[in-house]
């Protein structure tokens, strides 16, 4: 148990990371002038996209939130696989944000 905590610690750590790197890649493209496309907003999902963890209300509402922006972190070739593995389409659908079709 301890070495799938220490796997789940590293993987958030590293998304976290991936994450950081690319607030700057991350700025508003076709999304609504009022939404901030920034991913790092999406940090409290990281227990729902990377591990198994049902999503947060404090996620449900980032995901919301940034909902304009989940074709471009889509189409961005360091996110695109937290949009489209099978956890990240469970958090959208468990917090009812409809999975991006870009």
């Amino acid at each position: 148990m301890a070495k799938l905590s220490q796997v789940l610690l590293a993987g958030l750590a590293a998304w976290a990371v991936i994450v950081l790197l690319l607030c700057a890649a991350a700025a508003p493209r076709g999304a609504d002038a009022a939404t901030a496309c920034d991913a790092t907003q999406l940090t409290p999902c990281a227990g729902a996209i990377i591990g198994n963890s049902p999503p947060t209300a404090a996620c449900c509402s980032r995901l919301k939130e940034q909902q304009p922006c989940l074709c471009t972190y889509a189409r961005d070739p360091n996110l695109r696989r937290y949009v489209n593995s099978p956890n990240g389409k469970n958090a959208l659908a468990a917090c009812k944000v409809p999975v991006p079709s870009c």
